[in-house]
C-alpha cells in the first residue's frame, strides 16, 4: 500500500510517498523562510501563493524519488485543517484533482493527527499513549487510543509554546525563524541568570500558560540600557527562557501522566501507557526533549520522540495518517471541506482565557 501524502498546512509546501511497512520512500519539503523573513513572521497570502507556484513540482519529485506514478498510488492523502486556510485549501485542492483523476480514495487529514501518529511510523509505538504536541499553534496533552480516537487531557489558556519562543526570540532581536535561533543563542547562555516564573508549576490539572512568562522576559528587556541588546543578555535570557519553559512541559506532563494512568485503569480493556510522545515543531529542541526523556524515565516510561526533520511539517507525517486510515476504510468524498480550525478531541471542554486554539 502506497499513499501519497501532500501538507500545505503553514509556510512549508510538501510532499511524500510512504507504503504501509513504514518506509519513507520519498519526503521533499519545500521551506518559505526566505519568502517570510522581511516580515518576522508567516504571510498568509504569501504562503497561500508559495503553495500554488511550488506544490505540482514538488509532488512530480516525490513520486520520482519513490520510483512510483500517480497510477500505482493506493490513496492521496493532504492536510485538510487545522491550518491557513488558503494554504490548507491549496494543497486539498490539487490532492482531490489527482485522487480523482487516477481512480483513487481521497483523506482528508488532520494536522494534528499527523504529527500525533508519527510516532507509528517512526518506532511503532502501540496505542493507547500520552502525546505532548507542541508547535508554534498548539500545546496540547493526549491520550492517544487509536486512530481518530483522542482525549485531550489540557492545552494553552493563552499562548502556544512554539509561539511564545518566537515572539521572545524576537523580542531578543534573534530574527525569524524565532524557535532555532533562541535555541541557538541559550546553548551560549547561563539557564540560572534570570528568575523567570513558571506558569501554573505545582498546581492541579494539565493547562498551559505562557503569556507571563514571554512578558517577564519583555520588562527585562525594557530595563536594560537604551541600545542594542549584549550578547551576554540575550543569551543568559534565552537560556532562562528556554529553562523555565521545559520545566513548565514537564510539570504539566507529569500531571498528565498521572490522569492518564487513572482514566486507562478505568477502562474495560485495561489497557496501560505504551509510551511518552512528544510531536510538532517544538519537539526538536533539545533542552525539551532532555526534560522530558528524564519524566519518562522516572515514570518507568518509554521516550520517542520524532526525528528532527518529523517534527517540523512534513508530508511524510500525512501520508503515514493516510496509510493509518486507508487501511481502516476511514476515506473522504471529494466533498470534504478545508478547515482552519479542527480539534482532534471535538467533545473536550473549552479552556477559558483568550487566543486558544483549537
Amino acid at each position: 500500500m502506497y499513499v501519497l501524502g501532500i501538507e500545505t498546512s503553514c509556510d512549508e509546501t510538501a510532499a511524500a510517498v510512504v507504503d504501509a511497512d513504514r518506509r519513507i520512500l520519498s519526503n521533499i519539503v519545500l521551506t518559505q523562510l526566505e519568502d517570510h523573513r522581511p516580515y518576522g513572521g508567516v504571510v498568509p497570502e504569501v504562503a497561500a501563493r508559495a503553495h500554488l507556484k511550488h506544490l505540482t513540482p514538488i509532488v512530480r519529485k516525490a513520486l520520482a524519488e519513490a520510483g512510483l506514478n500517480l497510477a500505482d498510488i493506493d490513496g492521496v492523502a493532504a492536510t485538510a485543517g487545522p491550518g491557513l486556510i488558503g494554504g490548507v485549501m491549496v494543497g486539498t485542492t490539487a490532492a482531490k484533482a489527482m485522487a480523482f483523476a487516477a481512480g483513487k480514495p481521497f483523506l482528508a487529514i488532520n494536522h494534528l493527527e499527523g504529527h500525533a501518529l508519527t510516532p507509528r511510523l517512526t518506532d511503532d509505538v502501540a496505542f493507547p499513549y500520552l502525546l505532548l504536541l507542541v508547535s508554534g499553534g498548539h500545546c496540547q496533552l493526549l491520550i492517544v487510543e487509536g486512530v481518530g480516537r483522542y482525549r485531550r487531557l489540557g492545552t494553552t489558556m493563552d499562548d502556544a509554546v512554539g509561539e511564545a519562543f518566537d515572539k521572545v526570540a524576537k523580542c531578543l532581536g534573534l530574527g525569524y525563524p524565532g524557535g532555532p535561533a533562541l535555541e541557538r543563542a541559550a546553548a551560549d547562555g547561563d539557564p540560572e541568570s534570570y528568575d523567570l516564573p513558571r506558569p501554573l508549576i505545582g498546581r492541579a490539572g494539565c493547562e498551559f500558560s505562557f503569556s507571563g512568562l514571554k512578558t517577564a522576559v519583555r520588562q527585562i528587556v525594557d530595563r536594560q540600557p537604551p541600545g542594542p541588546l549584549t550578547y551576554s543578555v540575550v543569551a543568559d535570557l534565552a537560556a532562562s527562557f528556554q529553562a523555565a519553559a521545559a520545566d513548565a512541559l514537564a510539570d504539566r506532563t507529569g500531571n498528565a501522566l498521572a490522569i492518564a494512568r487513572k482514566y486507562l485503569a478505568q477502562q474495560e480493556k485495561g489497557l496501560g501507557l505504551t509510551a511518552l510522545v512528544v510531536a510538532g515543531g517544538v519537539a526538536a529542541n533539545r533542552t525539551i526533549r532532555t526534560r522530558l526523556a528524564a519524566l519518562a524515565e522516572t515514570d518507568g516510561l518509554p521516550f520517542v520522540a520524532p526525528p528532527l526533520a518529523l517534527c517540523t511539517d512534513n508530508g511524510a507525517m500525512i501520508a503515514w495518517a493516510g496509510v493509518e486510515r486507508l487501511r481502516l476504510g476511514l476515506v473522504d468524498g471529494l466533498d470534504a471541506r478545508a478547515r482552519p480550525r479542527w480539534p482532534l478531541d471535538p467533545d473536550a471542554t473549552p479552556v477559558a482565557g483568550a487566543g486558544v486554539k483549537a
